[in-house]
């Protein structure tokens, strides 16, 4: 059985990304984009408090929900294209362009890959190891993809009302980046976190804490 820890961590970063949602709402540059960007935020949320008592995830799991959540708010406020940090990032290392999208596609892989990482844990008979790693860089690779479609069809059915949600800035190679950023958020997750995200997983499930203790 699993043993949830307090509801305060979760509760207060909920309360932190619904204050940040509220905000950016308010006089978006373009509220179609607003709604594009956010939509994620809307539907990841109802579906982890519906499953808090049942599969709660880790401290870990929730933090890096809730720093994805806030990128994701910040960029539907401003468009991505239009984003105050990103603009400071290119005066400052001489970009071409306002790179926030970048740290957008970064967080898709490196958030959303402790995610999956979590649930194969919990969910199957892998563990940690060559395959599990393989496994979850797979499959965000394969959300990353998924939202590129999104993105693209969002494009065409919306037009120019759409054009900030697909945000290439005129790159031709957008697409690709974004992608191959999510894959490194993936990989560097992976081997910055997965220590602590097996401790965190021991002491919430004991199922998983047999399988770790069982491994060679």
């Amino acid at each position: 059985m699993n043993r949830p820890a307090s509801a305060a961590l979760p509760a207060s970063l909920l309360l932190v990304v619904a204050v940040a949602l509220v905000v950016s709402g308010i006089g978006p540059y373009d509220r179609v984009t607003w709604w594009l960007e956010v939509l994620p935020v809307l539907i990841a949320a109802p579906l982890l408090i519906a499953t808090y008592r049942r599969f709660p995830l880790t401290p870990l799991a929730y933090w890096l929900v809730a720093i994805h959540a806030l990128v994701l708010v910040l960029g539907g406020h401003y468009t991505y294209a239009r984003v105050p940090l990103g603009f400071w990032m290119q005066d400052a290392f001489d970009f071409s362009r306002n790179h926030y999208d970048r740290i957008g596609h970064l967080m898709q892989g490196f958030g959303p890959a402790i995610i999956v990482r979590e649930l194969l844990l919990r969910t199957s008979p892998l563990v940690p190891g060559k395959w599990l790693f393989t496994l979850v860089l797979f499959s965000v690779l394969g959300v990353s993809a998924t939202y590129e479609f999104t993105e693209w069809w969002a494009a065409l059915a919306g037009g120019e009302a759409a054009g900030a949600f697909l945000g290439t800035q005129g790159d031709p190679w957008d697409t690709q980046w974004d992608m191959f950023l999510a894959g490194c958020g993936a990989i560097a997750s992976q081997l910055l976190l997965s220590r602590l995200h097996d401790r965190q997983l021991a002491a919430l499930d004991p199922a998983v804490a047999c399988k770790l203790e069982a491994r060679p």
